[in-house]
């Protein structure tokens, strides 16, 4: 199929976008690489009058180091995250992840913004990003949206559900800031993908800090296990402040789907699905040796 006809608009600015945005309201959506809207649009499962294109926009294709932060922009595609020499050395679980999404093609267009956004279950960036504590700049005009201008939220509280976001219609995702991990820190990402799209059946993100053998700020989160993005807290809870050793990460990899509600497809049961986090929370552990 093909989408319905609309009205095609090119944004040289964010602000460009807002007034755009406050001008088509409902009958508007944002277009950055287009990988999760146009499959939708093509399907006919949504529909738009205009599409908003803000690929190009300048300041959301940034990656530089700011304040004992990576501030990503929102309209960096993957694959540049992947070349990016900065994300190399300071936060490689992001040079490693990205080169994991599709294909040459999808991560050469496709962008970190909107997969966030779109906030898919099987995709990978939701649990990066709560692995690695990010905070979502999102940006509106005065007086709309939440009611500031600008507005920082943790990745914690941004992904609220399956398809759902702490992003309201008339806001723009602008960029993703990441503190700079200690010294002593590793961190990656490992995941079991679908063969075809290479999206996660189940992904995990991993970030534990080495001081003097002891564990700390211990993060592991899972993308694809259930509807939305979570952290294993009972199996995090094991690992701080304790020693980094076969006994405990065998503890804690018994408590990665505790409390959670997992996903029953046709890619995997929901016991299946309860032992891949299992497995691949072992791999990402024992990858931070």
């Amino acid at each position: 199929m093909i989408p319905s006809s609309l009205n095609y608009h090119k944004a040289g600015s964010v602000e460009e976008a807002l007034d755009l945005l406050e001008k088509y309201g409902d009958d508007a959506k944002l277009l950055a690489g287009g990988h999760s809207l146009i499959p939708v649009l093509k399907l006919r499962l949504n529909d738009t009058e205009h599409l908003i294109d803000i690929g190009k926009i300048p300041e959301l294709k940034e990656i530089k180091e700011e304040s004992g932060n990576i501030v990503i922009g929102a309209g960096v595609t993957h694959g540049a995250i992947v070349e990016s020499d900065l994300i190399k050395e300071k936060l490689p679980i992001f040079s490693e992840g990205a080169d994991l999404i599709g294909d040459v093609q999808v991560r050469n267009f496709g962008t970190i913004g909107g997969s966030i956004a779109h906030a898919d279950p099987a995709s990978d960036w939701p649990a990066m990003m709560l692995a690695v504590d990010a905070t979502m700049h999102i940006q509106s005009k005065p007086g709309k949206g939440s009611g500031n201008e600008k507005r920082e939220v943790k990745a914690e509280d941004f992904f609220m559900g399956l398809f759902t976001t702490d992003l309201a219609e008339d806001e723009i995702l602008t960029a993703i800031s990441i503190p700079i991990p200690p010294a002593g820190t590793k961190n990656t990402y490992v995941k079991f993908m679908q063969p075809a799209s290479r999206f996660s059946v189940v992904g995990c993100a991993a970030m534990i800090t080495r001081n003097n053998g002891k564990c700390e700020n211990v993060r592991l989160a899972f993308s694809g296990a259930s509807a939305k993005p979570y952290r294993a807290k009972g199996a995090e809870s094991i690992l701080e402040g304790a020693d980094y050793n076969d006994e405990n990460i065998a503890a804690a990899i018994e408590k990665v789907t505790e409390g959670v509600s997992v996903l029953s497809d046709h890619f995997a049961t929901e016991e299946y699905r309860a032992h891949l986090a299992k497995v691949y929370a072992k791999r990402a552990l024992k990858a931070l040796n």
